[in-house]
């Protein structure tokens, strides 16, 4: 996964020539604190609750302030120190740069560049970086640590005293020693012995191709074979290439996964210009896909112009493979990604509903697309980013153009209010890739993306929580919206809830022009369960204008009702009671009877 911009904080007017300062130089945003800060590219309310959503997103986090406050925003939340993204703090001044975590994730480095721009200090605090100046297990772009598993024993050695073997390039500009520790750079497969720290140039391309549905074991055990070949460990690939067309392929996307690096693709006019550098071109291929050579045309490609094949293309009956080798560690990576849609559930509004994954797809995303209102409510989350709203009623085209937009390569996400899955764009989006281009679906390259759902908050779920426990026994979720549904059948739904005593949750309860089946739902309820059956309103739940209000069945008027509100009406079993909170609305479920020993 690619590391994430960082995020620059400013919670004060005396700090902002710093974070201004700081933010040209790494070319990253400032967030200002509302009403104190002028000039941001992004504004925030609360300090503690915005650290903690940019932290959890995975964005690397600069505050302009006192140390403590970023340290009591995201201590509720700290749980590996490996995945963990930067987080640094400067006082207002500029004087001093302090890595607080994420020392050996990149804030060290962040904050040695931070200082050098404002010709202050870097207060590094891990031992390796001040002792030695190194941290063993961030080894220089282009190079992978085969075992950072025994980066602290062997930093630990070293810092007692012990001088390690260098064997191999000297990455590190450290003096060798006589050991026993000793840090070895090498191609080739080598055994860790816990005293030993192994690291990997990444000098290789592994370029992938095979027939439709080629199963795992078949493709896994000829790239096996081809690095054993070439004598090579697998930590030296820096990534896997094929054809777009095969984007899709199951098999090279699990093998991508399973050598943890990234997945590019080229068109077969960009790997038809590789034919002069192929060592067995193909015309039946070219027949074929447009080109004369998948594996070793993308391997070549992805390894840049100097490339040379380390191995030439091996083959199995479905599947072949190549390597390439490039002069110097890759870095940059050629080609585009496979493409990836984001379907996002925000839930009904309030940043702290709204699940830690869903803000990483997010943050994440190079283009955000929905309803504009939906992306307005992620705030500052969406600054800098691109944005393509659509209005309510274009539904099918805004699920369109973000497959299509990821189809081009782009990490795109699909922001929904609540659950992306519930009445939201979800089903949609899967319908177009079913559909197929021939049936007015998308593009054969939109459907070959990676989508990935994020579960959110349902209105229903929010409105239950503010309620009490309305939920507690069955219940369903009916839309009364005749737009997409035909008319007889939310009849037809609402008469058979209505028979079965559930508890029911009515979304688009009525709009504009719909203003009756809201009132026929009432009716055909009453005829089913008692007139004082408790009936919860929840409207903007989660924003500042959030209103709840409970009303009996046979008093629930369309006219407060709007398509911004959930209805929750209860079971003939359910209870309105007053508490010392105020109304409590709850659905018992039966314990009562568990305990009287009435179950068996």
């Amino acid at each position: 996964m690619a590391e994430l911009t960082p995020i620059v904080l400013c919670l004060s007017r005396s700090g902002y020539d710093t974070a201004r300062r700081v933010a040209n130089a790494l070319n990253a945003p400032l967030h200002g604190r509302e009403g104190r800060v002028e000039g941001a590219d992004a504004y925030f309310p609360n300090a503690l609750d915005h650290v903690r959503m940019l932290f959890q997103a995975g964005h690397p986090v600069v505050g302009i302030c006192a140390a403590g406050i970023l340290i009591r925003a995201v201590a509720p939340v700290l749980a590996d120190k490996r995945t963990e993204p930067p987080l640094i703090c400067i006082p207002d001044d500029g004087s001093t740069v302090i890595p607080l975590l994420g020392g050996h994730h990149g804030a060290n480095r962040l904050a040695k560049t931070i200082a050098e721009t404002l010709q202050s200090h870097a207060a590094i605090t891990t031992a390796g970086d001040v002792a030695l100046g190194i941290a063993l297990d961030e080894p220089p772009a282009g190079w992978r640590l085969k075992n950072p598993e025994d980066a602290k024993a062997v930093m630990a050695a070293m810092l007692s005293g012990q001088k390690p073997v260098i064997e191999g390039e000297n990455i590190w500009g450290l003096e060798s020693g006589e050991g026993p520790v000793r840090l070895i750079t090498s191609e080739n497969q080598v055994e860790s012995d816990g005293q030993s720290l192994v690291y990997h140039p990444q000098h290789h391309v592994l370029g992938l191709g095979c027939a439709r549905g080629c199963s795992f074991d078949e493709l896994w055990t000829l790239v096996g074979d081809t690095l054993a070949k070439a004598n090579i460990a697998p930590e030296t690939i820096a990534c896997v290439t094929s054809l777009d067309l095969k984007a899709d392929e199951p098999a090279i996307i699990q093998v991508a996964i399973k050598l943890n690096v990234p997945f590019r693709i080229f068109d077969a006019a960009r790997l038809e210009q590789e034919t002069p550098r192929l060592a067995t071109p193909s015309d039946v291929v070219f027949a074929e896909v447009g080109c004369h050579g998948v594996s070793e045309g993308s391997a070549l490609a992805a390894a840049g112009p100097d490339a040379t094949l380390r191995i030439v293309k091996q083959k199995t009956a479905n599947a072949t493979c190549a390597l390439s080798r490039a002069p110097q560690p890759i870095v940059d990576m050629p080609g585009r990604s496979r493409g990836k849609l984001s379907i996002v559930g925000i839930g009904p509004g309030q940043h702290s509903w709204r699940t830690p994954e869903a803000s990483q797809l997010i943050a994440q995303a190079e283009e955000l697309v929905g309803y504009g209102l939906y992306i307005d409510i992620l705030g500052p989350l969406a600054a800098g980013k691109t944005r393509s709203d659509f209005p309510l009623g274009g539904e099918e085209d805004r699920c369109r153009y973000a497959l299509e937009q990821a189809g081009k390569g782009k990490n795109v996400a699909l922001i929904c209010s609540g659950d992306a899955g519930i009445y939201a764009m979800g089903a949609l989006v899967f319908e177009l890739l079913d559909r197929g281009p021939d049936a007015l679906g998308v593009s054969d390259a939109a459907r070959r993306i990676e989508v990935v759902s994020a579960p959110g908050v349902s209105a229903l779920q929010g409105a239950a929580a503010r309620a009490g426990a309305p939920l507690g026994h069955d219940f369903c979720a009916i839309s009364l919206s005749d737009l997409l549904t035909p008319r007889e059948d939310i009849i037809k739904r609402l008469k058979a809830a209505a028979e079965g005593d559930f508890v029911i949750a009515f979304y688009n309860p009525v709009s504009k022009r719909r203003r009756t089946l809201l009132a026929e739902a009432r009716d055909i309820l009453l005829q089913h369960r008692p007139a004082d059956t408790p009936v919860m309103l929840a409207s903007s739940l989660g924003r500042p204008e959030e209103h709840v209000r409970y009303r009996k069945l046979s008093e629930l008027e369309v006219d407060e009702v709007d398509m911004l509100t959930v209805v929750l009406v209860g079971s003939s079993h359910s209870k309105l009671a007053q508490l010392g909170e105020g109304p409590r609305m709850y659905t018992p479920r039966g314990y009562a009877r568990k305990i009287d020993g009435d179950l068996s």
